[in-house]
């Protein structure tokens, strides 16, 4: 490709009424990515252009964008894959701060709700050790690479149709890692709370979160996992 048209949302929240789209020509080159596109596009021809990103290598998550209408990295995203169109705008279920930056609260607003944090038990004197094999490992390993990008938040259908009022895939995911953790002393809590009215239920397993998930996480079976754990506990069976 010679040429690449990269068309870019603009939106200042407080002095624009509605958002604007801006085309930029970039000339590509070898294993560019729609990240490299933003800076040239900073550099070279409009140094107000606003975007988010931090380490460009793919594990802090703060290049979360649409892409040609479709949650991705934008450094993980080469423009090669893309053809000479490309289409860049802010996530959605996400408040504009400018052009495609947008404010993350929602997202660990939902991310504080389910206390991702381990709470010992109060007759544990020490931590206990989880052997690397063990079959507690396997349940909850897939999820540890969370890098709380937001993608699968922006994704989720449930998200945008209860306007926020829903944990969404990434809380819930951290969630699960907890309740699966028996030696954690707020399990059954936690259980509760996130099997509530912004909880699973709420899930329309749609699997969009899936797709656009850039650690191949599966937020939709530990849902399922916690929607089976809270059924248990309801009819008194171990959980």
């Amino acid at each position: 490709m010679e040429e690449v048209k990269v068309s870019v949302m603009r939106f200042i929240p407080s002095e624009d009424e509605q958002p604007r789209y801006e085309t930029y020509s970039i000339t590509p080159k070898d294993n560019m990515t729609v990240l490299d596109t933003l800076f040239l596009i900073v550099e070279d021809q409009d140094p107000s252009l606003s975007f988010r990103c931090a380490c460009r290598l793919g594990m802090c998550g703060t290049c979360g964008m649409m892409i040609n209408g479709r949650g991705r990295l934008a450094c993980r995203t080469k423009v090669e894959e893309l053809g000479d169109e490309i289409l860049v705008e802010p996530m959605r279920s996400f408040p504009v701060i400018k052009d495609v930056a947008v404010d993350m609260e929602p997202f660990f607003d939902s991310w504080k709700k389910v206390k991702p944090y381990f709470v010992p038990k109060e007759d544990t004197d020490e931590f206990a050790i989880i052997p690397k094999h063990a079959k507690s490992r396997e349940v909850i390993d897939n999820n540890s690479d969370c890098i709380t990008c937001g993608l699968c938040y922006q994704s989720c259908d449930a998200v945008s149709i209860r306007d926020g009022e829903y944990m969404g895939p990434a809380a819930l995911s951290r969630a699960h890692n907890l309740i699966a953790d028996e030696r954690d002393g707020a399990r059954s809590e936690r259980l509760d709370m996130v099997t509530g009215e912004e909880g699973v239920f709420e899930c329309h397993s749609f699997g969009a979160c899936l797709e656009v998930c850039p650690k191949g996480i599966n937020p939709m079976e530990t849902i399922q996992k916690i929607k089976t754990k809270k059924l248990k506990k309801t009819v008194g069976l171990k959980w």
